[in-house]
């Protein structure tokens, strides 16, 4: 019950005072910044909080780390951007309206220093220093090592919002704290790699190879192999590095197999592909080092560069991974990645027509583009014993998780399931494909369906109906079966600082 002697919405006049105070100490400490003069400031900080404008600066320096084309690199300008565009919004939305300050007076500030245009919203709080800040932090959870490099620029963008005289000291530092709390909460929707740690499971028994003796790897040159093969060989001068084409890489495996420790592959995942059914037959570990355009298998492992190989392989550290295996009239092949039929065997078929003409990632988009808007009908099959007609069956070699909003990946490749994908015929196949990758992966529909299997048989598949497994595509026909080969494969993983032994 309320004292009835005590007004509790009036504020006491303690608060005012703090206020006051606050207040009187905000503006000194801009008086003072306007003041000082810093040698080389004067033409530098205007110019950059010019650049900052609208953001340009932070896509341009996102631009900048995508064209480095490092995975880690990518998924830091990615998150930078995101982050920053959650603040953006957050301030423009709430933050501009809820506190309506007004700006600073100039008078204190050397006109060198007052922008040409002067901004015409509120003060509260700074919009710059939000995008700074958010995009710096987001940057540094993704990457700590780029994060570190654009902080600097990200500190001076926000000091130039109060040297120029466009904001308070606290208006920059809550702009600040919000940027960072955007990049947080991107994390929170988006777990970053570091977060989402595969599991060291299940141990394997891997040579330790400290200077790379025993290694013999084998680099696609049609791919990025070669340059990537002589970076590992920098560091591990004991290996033995075959760079060939990409019609010997076959042939160069199984030669290498003869006289190796440890079987190397630097490729894309259908170099990686071949590899793995030579390590299989020869019972050999294999190292895989990416080299092509999307390297599933590898990243899903956890090597992303020859950093990560390297650190395996000097400590001895593998696991064992499941493959996938596809038969068809006799006929057998692997996949360690993704095995589909339907739509998505002519799109892979129709981009490596364009790839080598207009680059992988547009050849993909124009593959798209001409596959669904083309008249055709929908694969015809007996599937779980009733004929049904669908657009797409795709078999995942080990469980696709989404990163929130992200596109799938893989943390436990020995899982022992096929996960399977299937998007129900219709006349719509552009509409339904869309659907089923909007709705996620664990849901049915009318549209499409989605179960973990351990084996999977299909009946009367039409004659000359693409199969697609690692990016490779063949033809089958009649009865098709899919299944797994659980923990067949060692592999050299990186375990995470926290894991590793010492």
């Amino acid at each position: 019950m309320t004292r009835p002697d005590v007004d509790l919405t009036v504020p006491k006049p303690g608060h005012h005072l703090l206020r006051d105070r606050f207040v009187q100490w905000d503006l000194r400490l801009f008086e003072t910044v306007a003041a000082r003069h810093w040698p080389g400031a004067d033409p530098l900080l205007p110019r950059l909080s010019r650049s900052a404008n609208h953001g340009l600066l932070w896509f341009a320096a996102g631009a900048a780390l995508a064209a480095s084309r490092t995975p880690r690199a990518r998924r830091a300008a990615a998150r930078g951007l995101a982050s920053l565009s959650l603040a953006s919004l957050t301030i423009n939305t709430l933050g501009k309206r809820t506190v309506r300050r007004p700006r600073p007076l100039l008078d204190p500030v050397p006109v060198i220093r007052q922008l040409k245009r002067q901004p015409i919203t509120t003060s509260f709080p700074s919009g710059h220093s939000a995008s700074a800040a958010a995009f710096a932090a987001g940057v540094a959870l993704e990457s700590p090592a780029w994060g570190a490099a654009v902080a600097p620029v990200a500190a001076s963008v926000a000091l130039s919002r109060v040297y120029t005289g466009v904001h308070f000291p606290s208006d920059v530092a809550a702009g600040a704290a919000l940027g960072v709390g955007a990049a947080f909460a991107v994390r929170g929707m988006v777990p970053t790699r570091a977060q989402l740690t595969p599991p060291a499971r299940p141990r394997a028994d891997v040579p330790a190879l400290p200077d790379g003796a025993g290694l013999v790897l084998v680099a696609n040159e049609a791919a990025s192999g070669a340059e990537r093969a002589a970076a590992l060989r920098e560091v591990l001068p004991g290996c033995e590095v075959i760079v060939c084409e990409a019609d010997e890489v076959g042939a160069a495996l199984e030669m290498a197999a003869g006289r190796a420790r440890v079987l190397g592959v630097c490729g894309g995942d259908g170099t990686v592909n071949t590899a793995a059914k030579v390590a299989l037959r020869h019972g050999l570990p294999l190292a895989v080092l990416p080299g092509g355009t999307l390297n599933h298998f590898a990243y899903d492992l956890g090597v992303e560069d020859a950093r990560d190989l390297t650190r395996a392989l000097k400590s001895g550290e593998g696991v064992r991974v499941d493959v996938g295996r596809f038969t068809c009239g006799g006929r057998q092949g692997v996949f360690l990645n993704t095995c589909s039929l339907g739509v998505y065997p002519e799109l892979v078929r129709e981009r490596d027509h364009w790839s080598r003409r207009i680059g992988g990632w547009p050849a993909g988009v124009l593959a798209a583009l001409r596959v669904l808007r083309a008249d055709r009908h929908p694969l015809e099959a007996v599937f779980q014993g009733r004929p049904r007609p669908l657009w797409l069956l795709f078999a995942g070699n080990g469980t696709y998780h989404r990163m929130g909003l992200a596109p799938g990946r893989r943390l436990d490749l020995a899982d022992g399931q096929l996960d399977v994908r299937v998007v129900h015929g219709g006349r719509r196949p552009a509409l339904r494909l869309l659907a089923a990758a909007v709705a996620g992966p664990l849901t049915r529909s009318p549209a499409h369906a989605a179960v973990q299997v351990r084996r999977l048989h299909l009946d009367s598949v039409a004659p000359g109906t693409l199969l697609a497994y690692d990016g490779e595509v063949t033809e089958v026909r009649g009865a098709v079966t899919l299944e797994k080969l659980p923990e067949a494969l060692v592999v050299y993983r990186p375990l995470p600082p926290a894991r590793r032994i010492t």
